[in-house]
C-alpha cells in the first residue's frame, strides 16, 4: 500500500483521521502537485525553471514589457508542457476528497488549471492561469489557446486582434500584484477551515506561504505533504514526506466511504 519509502503508515492513518473528523477542510497545493504530470517546478536546483535564468529579467512585468519575445521564448516550453499535461492521481484524489464531502476548496499556486480539468469545483488560483491572455494596451481579453499554439508552432507572438499590441498571459509576473479577489477568498478559507492539507508546496512564496500559519492561528489542524521540509512543518499535526501522486490517493483511500 505505502510505496513512498519515507511515509510512516501511522502518520498516514493519523492524517486520515484528521480529515475524517474535520468539518471544513481546505487544500493548498503547489508546483509539486503537478510535477508528476510532467510540468517542471520553478526552484529545483538543476531542472527548475529558475535554475538557468534570472526570473526578474525574464518573468517580471517590466521584463515582459521590455522584451516580450524573450519572455515567450522562455515560457514556450512551459506552455507546451501545460497544454499537453493531464491531471495525475494527486489531482483526482483531491477531487475524490471533494466528492466525499470532505474538501471545501482548493487553493493553488499553480497556473496549469489541472485542478479544473480534474473536475474540482471550487479552485482558487492565486497566481493566475494560462487560459486567457489580456492586452495591456486596450485591456481586451482573449482565449489563450489558439494564440499560444500559434507561437509554439510558428513563432508568432500573441498580438491583440483589436489593437495589435502584444498580449500577456493572465499569470502573475514578478512586480504584479496577486488578484485581490482570489487572495481574499484564500484568506477567508484559511480563517474558517478546521483542517488544511498542504500538498506539493515548499511554502517559500508569500502570501500563499502564510496561509497555513493563518489557519493554525485560528485553531486548524495542519497536514503537510511534500518531498522536502517546509518552514511550517513545526506547526503541523502530521508531516508526510513522499510523492503526492502516491501518498494522496492512499490517504484518501483510508477514509470511510459515505
Amino acid at each position: 500500500m505505502f510505496r513512498s519509502p519515507r511515509v510512516d503508515p501511522a502518520q498516514l492513518r493519523q492524517a486520515a483521521r484528521l480529515l475524517e473528523t474535520a468539518e471544513r477542510v481546505v487544500a493548498l497545493t503547489g508546483a509539486g502537485l503537478s510535477t508528476p504530470s510532467g510540468i517542471p517546478d520553478f526552484r529545483s536546483a538543476e531542472t527548475g525553471l529558475w535554475s538557468h535564468v534570472n526570473p526578474m529579467e525574464i518573468a517580471s512585468i517590466w521584463g515582459f514589457k521590455e522584451k516580450p519575445e524573450r519572455f515567450y521564448t522562455w515560457m514556450g516550453p512551459l506552455a507546451r508542457s501545460i497544454f499537453e499535461a493531464e491531471p495525475n492521481p494527486a489531482h483526482t484524489a483531491l477531487l475524490r476528497l471533494e466528492q466525499l464531502g470532505r474538501l471545501r476548496a482548493v487553493i493553488t499556486q499553480n497556473i496549469d488549471a489541472l485542478h479544473h480539468r480534474a473536475g474540482s469545483r471550487n479552485v482558487i488560483e492565486l497566481h493566475g492561469h494560462l487560459r486567457t491572455l489580456t492586452c495591456l494596451q486596450c485591456r481586451r481579453q482573449y482565449d489563450a489557446h489558439p494564440h499560444l499554439w500559434l507561437f509554439l508552432e510558428r513563432g508568432i507572438l500573441p498580438a491583440c486582434p483589436e489593437c495589435g499590441a502584444i498580449m500577456k498571459p493572465d499569470v502573475v509576473l514578478f512586480g504584479e500584484p496577486l488578484p485581490e479577489v482570489e487572495v481574499l477568498r484564500a484568506q477567508e478559507e484559511a480563517l474558517h477551515c478546521d483542517a488544511m492539507l498542504v500538498a506539493g508546496s515548499s511554502l517559500e512564496v508569500m502570501p500563499a506561504a502564510d496561509l497555513p500559519a493563518l489557519a493554525a492561528r485560528r485553531g486548524a489542524k495542519l497536514i503537510m505533504l511534500n518531498l522536502g521540509k517546509t518552514p511550517y512543518d513545526h506547526l503541523a499535526q502530521v508531516v508526510l514526506h513522499g510523492d503526492v501522486a502516491d501518498v494522496l490517493p492512499t490517504l484518501v483511500s483510508l477514509l470511510p466511504r459515505l
